[in-house]
């Protein structure tokens, strides 16, 4: 799997890097200032819901 930045975070170097695969397989999530360093793993399904919810603005607010 290849990992990316988010198209909005433009030149910003303090951001994070996805890397995304088959429905099936898990997502995976890193600080794009260490790729080296660990990586967060999520199942695919439960990380399509969370963002769901932030697009659509479902989550409160703190």
């Amino acid at each position: 799997m290849k990992f990316k930045k988010s198209s909005y975070s433009a030149t910003v170097e303090d951001c994070v890097e996805i890397a995304l695969a088959e429905d099936t397989e898990p997502v995976l999530i890193r600080d794009s200032k260490r790729p080296g360093g660990p990586t967060l793993r999520f199942a695919a399904a439960p990380y399509r819901s969370f963002t769901r919810a932030v697009r659509e603005r479902e989550l409160g607010t703190p």
